[in-house]
């Protein structure tokens, strides 16, 4: 055991062949962490092997990364199965965490810190490991990483573990039974003084782009909204368009006094080198900083504080974010982020389709905010919410104009030959959702008023020809809609395909379904079904039922398709009898079906 041990703590000689330097420290690693219950006891209990082990965190740093890992699978591994005598003895070193940090530029430090959060069990003792922590101040200790004077590796991985933690403890929060201890960590993170704290940190000094984007990564964190399986994945941002969320006021408190520093950043950002890329060469690249600036605006847009939102009103915010969406037409991940901003100004619920907030964990100390709980405040579809947002998006930002004039100089472009422009998809997006607000928003007419006079005729010109015409080219057709013919006695039998984007809508929504490793088991044919010669084709059509589309609104189209391509099959039993004694298998059924 105190080999094994030393293989995994000492670095081998540099003179080794590369290729077998490593080897027999990983066979150690394997060992150690095969989760045998002797080498497990044996480990854990004796306490002079797990001295030298801690003696691994005492070297200067740079940790050899290989090792380092071995370490902390080896510990992780100590952690989830001896977990009791593992941290009495972690507990009895002052230095422990000191260690750990000193050595975060190593990412499997950060795998450490999250087991020691997050594989502790059971619950009391977890509890009891949170609170050292705490008490050690370690989300105070990571904070501090991020900023200006640290170095950029140190930088990210400190931010990428308050990230960690942020999710799961929140994660196990939910977890949790009713008359469980809070977590006191995800409390310190979600306090004013440590979120004040962390801003502090990336704007004092000169501004780096490293602790701008790894603070802001933070921050982001703690306002984003969970989202769970497949609705997380596809519905991203629709989510955002329509639903708030609840976050603790004391987050917002903090932000909303460094929101001009934010603004001075898309303003003035870190310099850049000019870059060249496959359109040309970039003098200004818009670089990470203010990408990050404007996920932070798009998420706090979407939070509906009355107070956030007027002060983005008072430093124009969505102005200067509309300039870069034009000057940067190549840069789709700022276009993602300005079409949400405009898409949460433009959502309004109606009073009686109020969404539910995200159940996010709060504390019984702490205060929260939500857009949509009872207390007074400005709601986002209320009238003085309206006052202070819609009308600089459209009049001050003038949103519709300069689609207009983005649309007509891009066609412009594209008559004389040009590439078309970059950002046009989004464009399309933001100029749908102005016409969805202006049809089936709670004030169609108040919005209608706040444009030009000169741009309501070309908006309306707009969207009854231009745009019409692109969503139509947008549209993905499901199936060819022409005359199916049949050799039935019905010549004039067509296909109940309808006119409208049921089916393609519904054809989309099927798509973007979770598809399991087992897909084609669920819905394929079995060997014995080609036995029988018998049954009604009919009966093996109504496989696609398996098929599960969950539109229910486009339940009768389909059906109608279904019945017609039955149909067909049917009459093709005249010109050829499929079910004539011969030799059956999977290739010539699938053959005859096709005919």
């Amino acid at each position: 055991m105190q080999e094994l041990v030393s293989l995994i703590t000492t670095e081998p000689p540099a003179d080794l062949e590369e290729r077998s330097r490593f080897k027999f420290p990983n066979i150690a690693c394997e060992l150690l962490t095969s989760d045998v219950s002797i080498i497990n006891d044996k480990l854990g209990a004796d306490e002079s092997l797990l001295e030298v082990l801690y003696h691994f965190l005492e070297q200067d740093p740079p940790l050899n990364p290989l090792l380092a890992s071995f370490f902390s699978k080896t510990i992780g591994n100590l952690i989830a199965r001896k977990t009791e005598q593992v941290i009495t003895f972690l507990k009895k070193k002052e230095g422990f965490i000191g260690l750990v940090l000193k050595h975060i530029d190593a990412s499997a430090m950060m795998d450490l810190l999250l087991r020691l959060i997050s594989c502790v069990e059971p619950a009391p003792l977890r509890q009891e490991v949170l609170h050292w922590l705490n008490e050690e101040k370690l989300v105070q200790r990571l904070t501090e990483l991020i900023h200006t004077g640290k170095d950029e590796e140190r930088q990210s991985n400190a931010s990428q573990t308050l990230c960690d933690i942020i999710r799961l403890s929140r994660d196990q929060a939910n977890q949790m039974q009713e008359n469980m201890e809070a977590d006191p960590l995800l409390a310190v993170l979600e306090s004013q003084e440590s979120v004040a704290g962390l801003l502090k940190n990336m704007f004092e000094g000169e501004r780096s782009e490293a602790s701008i984007v790894n603070g802001t990564q933070v921050l982001l964190t703690l306002l984003e909204a969970r989202r769970s399986g497949l609705e997380g994945l596809m519905d991203l941002y629709s989510q955002g368009y329509e639903r708030s969320y609840t976050v603790n006021s004391s987050i917002l408190n903090a932000i909303e006094p460094h929101l001009k520093d934010f603004q001075q950043l898309l303003l003035a950002p870190p310099k850049k080198s000019a870059i060249l890329t496959t359109v040309g060469v970039l003098e200004q690249p818009l670089g990470n900083a203010r990408l990050h600036v404007a996920r932070l605006v798009a998420a706090l847009l979407q939070t509906s504080a009355p107070s956030i939102c007027q002060e983005l009103c008072n430093l124009a915010t969505m102005e200067l974010l509309l300039d870069l969406f034009f000057k940067y037409s190549w840069n789709n991940f700022l276009h993602l982020q300005v079409e949400l901003c405009v898409a949460a100004i433009l959502s309004h619920p109606s009073s009686d389709e109020r969404p539910s907030p995200f159940d996010v964990p709060t504390l019984p100390s702490q205060k929260t905010f939500t857009a949509f709980d009872a207390r007074p405040r400005l709601l986002p579809h209320s009238p003085s919410f309206c006052v202070s947002v819609q009308p600089q998006l459209f009049q001050k930002c003038q949103l519709v104009q300069r689609i207009l004039d983005a649309w007509e100089e891009n066609d412009k472009i594209q008559s004389e030959g040009g590439t078309r422009r970059g950002n046009m998809g989004h464009l399309t997006r933001i100029a749908n959702m102005v016409v969805q607000n202006l049809e089936k928003g709670p004030e169609p007419s108040q919005i209608t008023d706040l444009m030009k006079e000169d741009c309501r005729g070309r908006w309306e010109s707009f969207v009854d020809e231009t745009l019409r015409e692109t969503n139509r080219r947008n549209t993905v057709e499901l199936v060819s809609t022409h005359n199916m013919h049949s050799s039935s006695e019905d010549d004039d039998m067509e296909s109940p395909f309808p006119n409208d984007l049921s089916l393609q809508q519904a054809f989309s929504d099927y798509q973007i379904q979770q598809m399991t490793a087992n897909f084609v088991d669920q819905f394929g044919f079995n060997d014995e079904e080609f036995s029988e010669h018998d049954e009604n084709i009919k009966h093996r059509c109504k496989k696609t039922n398996f098929i599960t589309m969950f539109v229910q609104a486009n339940a009768a189209a389909f059906e109608a398709c279904c019945k017609e391509r039955i149909r067909q099959f049917d009459d093709a039993e005249e010109e050829e009898d499929i079910w004539e004694e011969k030799e059956m298998n999977y290739a010539t059924q699938a053959k005859s079906r096709t005919r």
